[in-house]
């Protein structure tokens, strides 16, 4: 696949005047895309389920088409603009379908991570699986989780956990035992279908946690929230069986979920 390299580089901005973006094809009838940013091939063939690095990108506002691999701009299915802030990383994902309506969900992330912890998050990109409960230690941490929203991060002590999975469709809960890392930040991917083709599955993304780890789309600036797993086994796991043994039109990306 090819690098996620906004890389007309005479567009650049100096370092500090620029935002990191990672993108993340979550469309499950978008198939096979080429996406263009400011009018340029950036992304060809990117390929339902990728998730790329976060890379520097000059702050401000971009328009990002989404189109059927081969056919160019003008068979764009997504045609939005985004716009991002110097210092700050980005997740922004392309969804829906043809009943919902394609389009692009932008998310502010934080990566900033006191040393020797560990923080995850989960985003929910599946357009017909229902919500989802997180609960540890006799606290449910993560509530209603749906469609086109992202949860808090969760920082603890890297140790072995247990997490209760519930999903609340099918009024189901599992118990979870985890081993966490230190030192990761850790992103669950919710894509796909839920009894439907491409089927519902989980992504993970995992990049060091800032300080100290550059070109992460942290601003060492920037206050940390919450968030938990860098081996996501554990919750994939879970999740993917509480979905499966139970059981919205595209949001303007440029509206950023925190």
């Amino acid at each position: 696949m090819a690098l996620f390299i906004f890389s007309s580089a005479s567009a650049f901005a100096a370092p500090a005047d620029n935002a990191f973006v990672r993108v993340v094809h979550a469309s499950p009838a978008a198939g096979t895309v080429d996406v263009f940013v400011d009018g340029n091939k950036l992304l060809p063939n990117f390929t339902f389920g990728t998730v790329t690095g976060y890379v520097s990108v000059p702050a401000g506002a971009h328009k990002i088409q989404v189109a059927p691999a081969g056919k160019g701009a003008d068979a764009a299915v997504i045609n939005e603009t985004v716009s991002v802030n110097a210092g700050v990383p980005y997740t922004v994902a392309a969804i829906g379908t043809k009943d919902t309506g394609f389009g692009l969900q932008a998310f502010a992330d934080d990566n900033m991570l006191s040393g020797g912890m560990t923080k995850v998050r989960v985003y929910h990109l599946s357009p017909n699986a229902g919500p989802v409960n997180v609960a540890t230690g006799g606290n449910t941490v993560i509530t209603g989780l749906t469609y086109k929203n992202a949860s808090d991060y969760l920082t603890v002590p890297p140790a072995a956990y247990t997490f209760n999975v519930t999903a609340t469709q099918a009024n189901a809960t599992v118990p979870v035992s985890a081993t966490l890392k230190d030192n990761t930040v850790n992103s669950v991917f919710a894509i796909g279908l839920y009894k439907g083709d491409p089927a519902l599955k989980f992504v993970v993304g995992t990049v060091p946690g800032v300080p100290g780890m550059p070109q992460t789309g942290s601003n060492p600036n920037v206050a940390a929230p919450t968030s938990s797993n860098s081996t996501l086994l554990w919750f994939v796991g879970a999740v993917a069986l509480l979905i499966s043994g139970g059981a919205s039109y595209a949001i303007r990306s440029s509206r950023v979920k925190h």
